[in-house]
């Protein structure tokens, strides 16, 4: 697990990544600085966000942004710019992350709009306005859908339309944006997202790990690799994909006995 320390050596690229104050968000940026980017962390939540940039250090800075809200959107980056003169990757990790919802027949529109709005607008709105920035240097962008996309519980109807939307977007994004940007998606399965002390006082039993074919539950990290990819010059010939992080689940045939 990559341990959140000051970061000193830089490789000139500069990152945004949404939703970085906790989970998979946090995971992705503690790895891109890593390996020498230049993170922008954002999130609703100020004083956790101030407090992990400060532990990740000096490559990584944070600005207090809503998504779904535009202007916020395109104040931070303008702030992005002013602050480092260019911007290679976004990662659109914010999201209002419970999937459940109460009953269809008691969805209320507001709960479901600012799902939609934070889960699928906001992508759109970060892309929008840091297309122009993202052109000038061949830039990428990574949406984090959900394996939801595909597949359901009970009451998700917002959550789950909202990753389906977000699939649908990124492909449409890649050709709109092609060939100067590349746009691919990567939809996370059971992730443990928890703060390490949390997962040490609470650990998952053998059977969560067994169930899946990989045969364990999936950590932030394994998010994280597949997005630093996806960013790298290595991946170079791939967008408008999907990248299903999951163990294996969406493939296992499950029936009830």
């Amino acid at each position: 697990m990559i341990e959140l320390s000051a970061s000193a050596s830089t490789n000139g690229r500069v990152a945004l990544v949404t939703g970085a104050a906790r989970g998979i968000g946090l995971g992705i940026a503690a790895w891109l600085i890593s390996e020498g980017w230049q993170v922008v962390l954002t999130d609703l939540d100020r004083a956790r966000g101030s407090k992990v940039a400060k532990v990740l250090g000096e490559n990584a800075w944070f600005i207090a942004m809503d998504v779904a809200n535009e202007g916020q959107v395109a104040l931070g980056v303008a702030e992005v710019l002013g602050q480092f003169g260019r911007l290679d990757a976004l990662v659109c990790n914010a999201a209002v992350a419970d999937p459940h919802n109460i009953t269809l027949e008691s969805l209320d529109l507001d709960y479901w709009n600012r799902v939609l709005a934070v889960n699928l607008s906001g992508p759109m709105l970060l892309a929008k306005h840091c297309a122009p920035y993202l052109r000038a240097h061949s830039g990428a962008i990574v949406n984090l859908a959900s394996t939801r996309a595909m597949q359901s519980e009970p009451d998700t109807e917002a959550y789950a339309a909202s990753k389906g939307g977000l699939l649908a977007l990124t492909h449409a994004l890649a050709i709109s944006l092609g060939p100067e940007i590349r746009v691919n998606a990567v939809s996370p399965g059971w992730i443990d997202t928890r703060d390490p002390s949390v997962r040490r006082a609470e650990p998952l039993t053998d059977a969560d790990h067994a169930q899946h074919p990989a045969g364990r539950v999936g950590t932030v990290e394994d998010v994280a690799s597949m997005v630093a990819w996806l960013l790298s010059k290595n991946a170079g010939f791939v967008t408008g994909q999907e990248f299903v992080v999951d163990g294996g689940m969406s493939k296992k045939m499950i029936y009830s006995e």
